[in-house]
């Protein structure tokens, strides 16, 4: 087990069909900001950028449905099912407004709590993915060089499990090393509790069934899509991954985007970078989240 650190406190609230395990740190009374980790990993691939923000924010990283500590049902995968956990996490924490990062299949969450929580997420960053339904379906492909993201049509086929039980550290240290700028640059603390959160009974089995539900998801956000996200929204891409890609398409999904792309960084960014992240992330969210002091008040009314 990874030592939470100074300053982090570690929670589970029981919601409708979950018992949801959650990491935060930062005054509760400060806005607040959710952080969804994506696959192979749990809460833990944000712990090196929690501490950058938690001077400014109330920072929560929950582990979602059926991964790391929190409850594994067997259905409820879907970005729609996801997103509602969310946001009854959100409910239980009591918060009129709030911001949202997502890396990954977290992002895919991320984007999701946005279409459905309007009113109330007041700005989205979106790392590393292309949402279904609008260009993901074009990474899996067969092309000259090769497949493209081969392990999402083979995650999703119910023989996935099955192949890779057993040899759980053997499949995701594939990931780790193959899909970052520098192998090794995921600390082996990190991938060691990965790898024991992931060889739990059903847990395999419920980070498989995010990608079994990649169609189901792209007909969820084509359907949001027809009215477009009006809060600012943030793309950043790995420079050795799917770079400018994500921010070219957030254009189709919302009317005011921001791309960024990491330098020196593979599809891991909250790891492989994360004070770059956290300085970029502190940065936009503090234009949409962060109330103006009274001396800044006084500023704006006398001018």
């Amino acid at each position: 087990m990874v030592d939470l650190g100074p300053g982090l406190r570690s929670h589970k609230v029981q919601l409708s069909q979950v018992r949801i395990h959650y990491v935060e740190a930062g005054d509760v009374d400060a806005p607040l900001l959710l952080l969804l980790h994506g696959w192979p990993q749990t809460w833990l691939a944000w712990s090196q950028v929690i501490p950058h923000l938690a001077s400014r924010y109330r920072v929560v990283a929950p582990d979602l449905r059926g991964l790391g500590d929190t409850t594994r049902p067997v259905t409820g995968y879907d970005a729609e099912t996801l997103a509602g956990d969310v946001i009854e996490l959100v409910n239980a924490l009591g918060a009129s407004s709030y911001g949202v990062a997502g890396h990954d299949n977290g992002a895919i969450v991320a984007h999701a709590v946005a279409a459905l929580d309007r009113d109330r997420v007041k700005a989205l960053a979106i790392l590393d993915v292309v949402l279904p339904g609008y260009g993901l379906d074009d990474f899996v492909r067969l092309s000259p060089d090769g497949w493209g993201v081969w392990h999402f049509p083979f995650h999703a086929s119910p023989m996935a499990e099955f192949l890779i039980r057993g040899r759980e550290r053997e499949y995701l240290t594939w990931f780790f090393r193959n899909m970052a700028y520098a192998p090794g640059a995921i600390p082996a603390d990190h991938v060691e509790e990965y790898v024991c959160a992931y060889s739990q009974p059903g847990a395999m089995r419920a980070g498989l069934a995010y990608y079994a539900a990649f169609h189901q998801d792209g007909v969820q956000a084509r359907s949001w899509g027809e009215t477009k996200l009006k809060m600012p929204v943030l793309g950043i891409g790995g420079s050795a991954s799917i770079g400018p890609l994500v921010g070219a398409s957030l254009q189709d999904v919302a009317d005011d985007v921001t791309a960024e792309i990491a330098p020196e960084c593979g599809h891991w960014i909250p790891e492989e970078q994360p004070s770059w992240l956290a300085e970029k992330l502190e940065s936009f969210f503090g234009k949409s989240l962060m109330r103006p002091s009274s001396q800044e008040i006084a500023t704006i009314s006398e001018q």
